[in-house]
């Protein structure tokens, strides 16, 4: 199973809209995909129609060792797609991981223990923080997609996610690398989106996806419904922009053994 954390410590960049889309965009093509919402907000799992009384199993008892992957994944609405969901206990769980042995490595360990062949890529929704939660995400991921709103400061954000990485690497995962950095909320009509766009290629060259996701209102409104905006309106810009930026990432990707039927 390759497994990709969606990570940007700035809140409202497009990771959640990020994950939800990528993942249905890849389980389009046949791949099984898991999606584990590690932000205590739970976006992502509303965004795929979880409801909460269904959370029987969370993301925090993966961390806590209450639960394995297997018995917290729910199956959502979009065929091949399995989310293991979060709840409000996530949001005490960096304090609870603390005083816990190997408090950096505990998704890491649940992820281990998966059963083999049951999903061949792994998306971590990651909340909008540097703390243990994403941390334990890049412990346990192969690689990063970043994510990145077109505003200045954005590239603030950028080079502290960069320090963390380095920092990640070089204390618990060595092969952690960045798969691409996506630029979001690309509106063309703004110059700076441009400029911001421009900047970061300067900065990053090739780790840069050639696809950027406009500002579109229908992946705003998709969440609203329960589905992701490539099922709600597969037509609209931001669909097509997700497609698109799934057929590159793919490209990057090694070639995982399809899961056995």
């Amino acid at each position: 199973m390759i497994c990709i954390a969606v990570a940007n410590q700035k809140g409202g960049v497009g990771k959640t809209t990020t994950a939800i889309n990528i993942a249905t965009a890849l389980a389009a093509t046949g791949l099984r995909v898991l999606v584990i919402d590690l932000d205590p907000q739970g976006n992502a799992s509303t965004g795929f129609g979880i409801d909460q009384a269904a959370r029987v199993h969370s993301s925090y008892d993966l961390l806590v060792g209450a639960a394995s992957v297997e018995e917290a994944a729910i199956a959502s609405r979009v065929p091949r797609v399995d989310v293991v969901p979060s709840t409000v206990d996530l949001s005490g769980a960096e304090i609870e991981l603390v005083d816990m042995e190997r408090r950096a490595h505990r998704l890491q360990m649940a992820m281990e223990a998966a059963p083999a062949g049951r999903w061949d890529v792994a998306l971590i929704d990651c909340p909008p923080s540097l703390g243990l939660l994403t941390v334990n995400a890049m412990s346990a991921a192969a690689s990063l997609l970043v994510p990145l709103q077109c505003e200045f400061f954005a590239l603030e954000g950028l080079s502290q996610l960069l320090q963390t990485i380095e920092r990640v690497r070089a204390r618990f995962n060595p092969h952690l690398q960045i798969l691409g950095v996506a630029l979001t909320m690309y509106d063309r009509r703004n110059r700076l989106s441009e400029q911001v766009a421009d900047d970061v290629r300067a900065c990053l060259g090739t780790l840069v996806f050639e696809t950027v996701i406009p500002r579109n209102v229908r992946l705003s409104e998709a969440p609203s419904h329960g589905i992701p905006a490539l099922i709600y309106d597969h037509r609209c810009t931001g669909s097509e922009a997700y497609i698109a930026l799934a057929r590159e990432l793919m490209g990057r990707l090694p070639r995982p053994e399809r899961a056995a039927a």
